[in-house]
């Protein structure tokens, strides 16, 4: 990782607005705003704000690090999405981070874990994929710290991902979604 890299890191998969400005070497700043909703309406203020207090600007970004779950399902498509737009605006590379690698950047050696609905969790041993599975088929699973903690994690993980390899953040779907589709049939278009 580069002595030169500013990374805005931020994530909106949990009940929050979090984000983290790594400067250099280590993460210098943090900043979380409990929510249940309106983060869409919040984040892009927020950012603002943040790189302000720190003194730095979009173009002193070199980099981006967003979470993208598993978590809420709009969360996670409010912060992907805005990499993407911010990446693409900016000209500089956006770097997606599970929670789950989060966590092991935290405990390297835990089965990571997001809790999910009807008492599931979404758990990732190390050096295995992510699954669904019942929380109580994982005892000791480490479970996503507090926002602060979360967020200096995923910052730490894009700063020193290779930007030669990475994709578009996308969204961390360990499951499929929840609703199903229409019973009736589309209408006819005449054209």
């Amino acid at each position: 990782m580069p002595s030169d890299t500013t990374l805005l890191a931020f994530d909106t998969s949990a009940a929050h607005c979090a984000a983290a400005l790594f400067c250099g070497t280590r993460v210098i700043g943090t900043h979380v705003d409990e929510m249940a909703r309106g983060q869409a309406e919040h984040l892009m203020l927020m950012l603002e704000s943040f790189l302000a207090e720190h003194g730095k600007s979009w173009a002193d970004l070199t980099r981006l690090g967003v979470g993208v779950g598993p978590g809420n399902f709009t969360g996670i498509r409010i912060s992907v999405s805005t990499a993407r737009g911010l990446a693409l605006g900016l000209g500089i590379p956006a770097i997606g981070v599970s929670t789950l690698d989060a966590i092991h950047q935290i405990n390297s050696d835990a089965t990571a874990a997001v809790a999910a609905p009807r008492d599931m969790i979404y758990a990732q041993r190390p050096g295995s994929q992510p699954a669904l599975i019942a929380a109580e088929n994982a005892p000791g699973a480490i479970f996503a710290p507090d926002g602060d903690t979360l967020i200096s994690a995923i910052a730490e993980v894009a700063a020193r991902a290779d930007i030669t390899i990475a994709e578009r953040p996308k969204p961390l779907y360990i499951k499929p979604a929840d609703a199903a589709p229409a019973r009736d049939a589309a209408p006819v278009i005449l054209t």
